[in-house]
């Protein structure tokens, strides 16, 4: 299965609420991801990690260049992580949305 984000809204501190092409939504906190990841260095600014969008695949992406494949971010929010996905070091808190 292709799966891919269709919508992003921020909520509040490092907390994202995603909605996926699946249906499922979910509220993930990201702020773990955001400090243990040299890459993401820059998006421990709050103003910077607001600053996120849909590129064309479509995924969360920031204007510096980082970016989060959809299906990580599909099993940071839902659990679910397809078999040939490696889930992140640290699994991000989560908690669904209703």
């Amino acid at each position: 299965m292709i799966v891919f984000l269709t919508s992003a809204d921020y909520v509040n501190e490092y907390k994202i609420a995603l909605k996926f092409n699946t249906g499922e939504e979910s509220i993930v906190d990201f702020e773990s991801l955001i400090h243990s990841d040299p890459l993401a260095e820059s998006l421990s600014d709050l103003e910077r990690f607001k600053d996120f969008y849909l590129d064309p695949w479509p995924t969360l992406a920031w204007q510096c260049g980082y970016d989060i494949a959809p299906e990580t971010l599909y099993g940071m929010a839902t659990g679910k992580f397809p078999n040939w996905v490696k889930p992140p070091v640290q699994l991000i808190e989560r908690s669904h949305a209703t």
